[in-house]
């Protein structure tokens, strides 16, 4: 099944979370969106699922895990992070594979815009969390997460994305990035490698994404 962004209709400042039925239905990422425990129970009925698998959770910013103690509460299931976390129940390394919904993904260790960074590489579909986006604000066809805060590096951010890159089927054909549009190869002119490569060569000029930057 496709995945589906249960924090759309958040009224506040949220990353994208993304819920995956399947063998193992996954939420990558909980978001900031009071109520979003709600949308996910909806979501979980309206495909005939019973229940919540895991939480894959890409990196510990606040806008990501703000909402993480609810669908705890609520769903039970396992977490799976890089980072140590309290609710944690799996250590997350690379090279690991994770089964999302009904695909594995391979886990990929892509710091730069926080330590704990982790990318989830598919067949047919890359979750990226904050480290490569397709529009947020500063670019709108291929950017990357933002280096200008304490513990960033633009240095390692763009070694994060060449591993993607390295590691990138010909096969993805979307995006699903943290914050920002998902990106499907089959609506745009690009490829997903092609949008991922742009970013990287943005990067790569190490000028400020963002004036104040």
């Amino acid at each position: 099944m496709e995945p589906i962004t249960v924090t759309a209709d958040a009224e506040e400042f949220t990353c994208n979370a993304y819920l995956v039925p399947g063998e193992a239905t996954a939420l990558v990422d909980a978001g900031t969106m009071p109520g979003v425990d709600d949308v996910i129970a909806d979501a979980l009925d309206d495909a005939g699922v019973e229940g919540l698998d895991r939480v894959v959770v890409t990196h510990q910013h606040y806008d990501h895990v703000e909402e993480l103690d609810a669908v705890v509460d609520r769903f039970d299931p396992r977490v799976l992070a890089h980072a140590d976390h309290p609710h944690r129940d799996v250590a997350l390394q690379g090279g690991d594979e994770v089964l999302v919904g009904d695909e594995p993904c391979e886990v990929v260790e892509t710091p730069g815009h926080a330590d704990d960074h982790v990318s989830l590489v598919g067949d047919e579909r890359l979750y990226s969390g904050d480290v490569v986006v397709y529009n947020d604000g500063a670019f709108d066809d291929g950017s990357f997460g933002r280096t200008d805060m304490a513990g960033q590096s633009r240095e390692t951010l763009v070694e994060s994305l060449h591993a993607i890159l390295d590691r990138l089927p010909e096969t993805v054909e979307a995006m699903y990035a943290g914050h920002g549009d998902v990106y499907r190869a089959s609506d745009g002119p690009d490829t997903v490698r092609e949008v991922i490569e742009r970013a990287t060569e943005r990067a790569e000029r190490r000028e400020p994404k963002y004036p104040d930057e």
